[in-house]
């Protein structure tokens, strides 16, 4: 027998507990779950009998997979290839299954129960995570480091206070994943194009269609949207993964800075390397940074599966068009398992970040202390120096030290700063040694991190 094509995300990508949420199995578990909360309530208004609703609940489990996709075969109709399994597991309730129902009524009141499950499951990832990043931060609030931007060297900020930036974004990234968490809703009971009118029929003279939807919807333990059709709205799909993008976005930032700064001519970070681990089937010396890109290329496929529901969203004509159902048996469970296995990627990362406090230094050394012409800028304007005239004089020996160092000198800076004696008018050749010190203009980083590792680790614990 041909070896079948399997999705890296049913082995490769994500955790068996992510997977079993998404399974068919679990699928057609809540389906009938949701087909015995329906018994439940009709049973309250005399529709069916308790001895059905027993013979329904008592049968619940047994989910055969294999018989559901023969049935499929047949009908080209998944919901209803299982209401005919589970009816023939049940000779007493079997004919009162799915009673009222539409098909959408069972499949996205189904698909809301598993996206909870599944932000549940991811938002436990997140806070082990910002956990990590708390622990990092606190490790590191003090070590200063060169700072970049546009890839070139600027002022010195601290380790600390880099993590900082990260976990600021994971943080907002979990608040948004919470918000919707507590506002995720389902179709609720509103039939084929969300009037009800199945239901009022159903219930005429017992009770009505709000009622009723609201004490199916208690036994699921869900809420609904008001107003749906045949479908819930699908504007929901593109806010969840639009925020699941968003968690991607800032842990792909993470790993590309990590990959950058493992890069030897930097070397400052590395991620974490096993003791028998390749890092090349030709080149024996390599250590490539895999767990970072891995993580990278993840977050780029999330990224793109916002635009699949915008679609849906967009072009759910009228009461509901099916062009939205193949692909969201796709973009809802590989979203899911893709923003888990990168979180799941950067906590080994941020566990395991190897930091090299001699790179740190040494590139601190050799850039910092053109960082430091600022400050020194200052201290000469305090002595009553012309602000534009020392910056001219300060841009000039700069360059001087550039070209210096792009000849394979060392940098001369320091030296050319001290001996000028249009900057010794201002300040004495120790006043100007001090001031390039740049270690100690570092500002309050080390303050501001510890001040939010404290208040994410406060924050996690009282939720």
């Amino acid at each position: 027998m041909p070896d079948p094509y399997l999705s890296p995300f049913a082995w490769r990508y994500g955790s068996e507990a992510m997977r079993a949420i998404w399974s068919e199995v679990n699928t057609r578990r809540l389906y009938r779950r949701i087909w015995v909360a329906l018994a439940r309530v009709q049973s309250r208004y005399g529709l069916v009998t308790p001895e059905q609703v027993a013979d329904l609940e008592a049968h619940a489990d047994e989910v055969d997979l294999e018989a559901s996709l023969r049935e499929e075969q047949t009908l080209r109709h998944d919901l209803m290839a299982e209401v005919r399994v589970y009816a023939a597991q049940c000779p007493q309730g079997g004919g009162i299954i799915h009673l009222g129902a539409t098909s959408m009524d069972v499949k996205d009141n189904a698909s809301a129960l598993q996206t909870l499950e599944a932000l549940t499951l991811l938002l436990q990832r997140v806070d082990e995570l910002l956990l990590a990043f708390v622990a990092a931060i606190e490790t590191y609030a003090d070590l200063p480091c060169l700072g970049y931007t546009h890839l070139q060297p600027a002022e010195p900020t601290t380790l600390g206070y880099r993590l900082a930036a990260y976990a600021q974004d994971l943080w907002e990234d979990r608040q948004a994943l919470r918000q919707l968490q507590a506002h995720w809703r389902g179709k609720g009971f509103k039939g084929a194009v969300g009037t009800s009118a199945s239901y009022a029929l159903l219930l005429a003279g017992r009770t009505d269609p709000v009622t009723f939807e609201a004490e199916v919807l208690a036994e699921l333990g869900l809420t609904a949207w008001p107003i749906a059709n045949q479908t819930y709205p699908r504007r929901q799909d593109w806010a969840l993964l639009t925020a699941l993008a968003g968690l991607g976005l800032t842990l792909y930032r993470f790993a590309f800075d990590l990959r950058l700064l493992q890069n030897p001519a930097l070397g400052e970070w590395a991620e974490p390397f096993g003791a028998q681990q390749v890092g090349s089937s030709a080149m024996p010396f390599k250590r490539n940074p895999i767990a970072a890109e891995k993580l990278d290329s993840l977050a780029r496929y999330l990224a793109r599966l916002p635009d699949v529901a915008w679609d849906n969203a967009a072009h759910s004509l009228l009461e509901r068009t099916l062009d939205d159902s193949a692909n969201r048996r796709i973009i809802l469970p590989e979203g899911f398992l893709a923003a888990e296995e990168i979180v799941l990627t950067a906590l080994r990362l941020v566990r395991g970040l190897r930091v090299q406090p001699l790179a740190i230094a040494r590139n601190l050394e050799r850039y910092g202390v053109f960082s430091a012409l600022e400050p020194l800028l200052m201290r000469l304007v305090q002595a009553g120096a012309d602000r534009q005239a020392m910056h001219e004089i300060l841009r000039e020996l700069a360059l001087q030290a550039w070209a210096a160092m792009e000849a394979g000198e060392a940098n001369p800076l320091p030296t050319l700063v001290t001996e000028d004696p249009r900057l010794q008018r201002w300040l004495s050749a120790t006043e100007l040694r001090e001031a390039l010190t740049i270690a100690n203009y570092l500002g309050d980083a080390p303050q501001r991190a510890r001040a939010l590792a404290q208040r994410l680790r406060t924050e996690l614990a009282s939720s």
